[in-house]
């Protein structure tokens, strides 16, 4: 009797060892084959331009990929110039949801694509890149591929053609010109930005009672003789912003008589205009505009309730 129990403990025993072994080639295997889309929305097209080489081109954005059970999931950005991905690239990797390009980056596709802005070659300005988003479990484990986002991108095609104005430019000096006053120390520059017309980013002070809103427009810097008044430009027939009057002061100068800030001044030699606006870019920058906020900053501090504007105004030039 002893003898059998202890070969019906040894029998027990292989059993549970037998069962032991057998869960442990248990294999669970996740599911990589849900749904996988890009969620951003795209653009037309991508105008490139060396100038904004340095601006965000496109965010890539998706939802997490679907599968049965918890586990780490990577994510590639794939490129391909041909569009059928035999020449896919990985053009980024992450865990996370997000993967952005630069314009610079797209630059670097157009020339791969054979584009160029030449318009005296034969290569295209205009073509297209394709995108399409890999995932893959664990360390090179079961794959899904998103449908491909096919993007076209442009090539603004250079030209020689520089604008003629009657001088290179207009120089503006008066108490209306914050930044300069009745000195030459920092006289706004009006550049030639299009045939016979200058524009300037200004800040004008406006009247309020004193010479405060006065100025007038310089063709030769620091020369006084050269300055050309209100009515210079009312007898040759120009139509003249509301907002900007005759002074009736010893000069006849321009009085700006609107609210006090920041305006894009335009004179129009063709049209026989001049106008205030918005600011903008004049010049050719990576930015439009630069901003500026801080303790220094009198009119925002260290808030962006009003912070301090520098506009392109020339090549790689922001002023305020």
């Amino acid at each position: 009797m002893k003898k059998f129990s202890i070969l019906g403990l040894f029998i027990f025993a292989l059993i549970s060892l037998n069962s032991c072994k057998t869960e442990d080639d248990v294999v669970f295997v996740t599911d990589n084959n849900g749904e996988l889309a890009f969620t951003n929305s795209f653009s037309a097209e991508y105008v490139l331009t060396p100038q904004t080489s340095g601006n965000l081109g496109e965010r890539f954005t998706w939802e997490d990929a679907s599968v049965d059970v918890p586990t780490n999931i990577t994510y590639q950005l794939q490129k391909s110039i041909t569009g059928d991905f035999t020449d896919a690239e990985t053009v980024g990797a992450t865990t996370g949801n997000e993967i952005a390009i630069t314009i610079g980056d797209m630059l670097g596709y157009a020339a791969e694509a054979g584009l160029d802005s030449d318009p005296e070659t034969e290569a295209p300005n205009t073509g297209e890149v394709s995108f399409r988003l890999r995932s893959f479990i664990g360390d090179g484990g079961e794959e899904n591929f998103s449908s491909t986002a096919s993007l076209t991108v442009v090539l603004p095609e250079a030209t020689d053609v520089t604008a003629v104005c009657e001088f290179d430019e207009l120089y503006g000096v008066g108490h209306a010109l914050s930044q300069t006053r009745w000195t030459w120390d920092n006289s706004p520059k009006f550049v030639c930005s299009g045939n016979g017309v200058y524009k300037a980013n200004v800040h004008l002070t406006a009247y309020s009672g004193n010479d405060d809103g006065n100025f007038r427009f310089f063709t030769v810097p620091t020369d006084w003789a050269s300055g050309r008044n209100y009515p210079w430009y009312a007898d040759a027939g120009y139509t003249i912003d509301a907002n900007l009057v005759n002074a009736q002061d010893g000069d006849s100068n321009f009085r700006f008589v609107g609210t006090t800030g920041e305006y894009l001044l335009t004179i129009d030699d063709v049209n026989k205009t001049i106008t205030l606006g918005e600011p903008e870019a004049i010049g050719t920058c990576e930015f439009d505009a630069l901003y500026t906020v801080g303790a220094a900053i009198t009119q925002t501090g260290w808030t962006w309730d009003n912070p301090a504007d520098y506009f392109c105004d020339a090549n790689g030039v922001y002023q305020t």
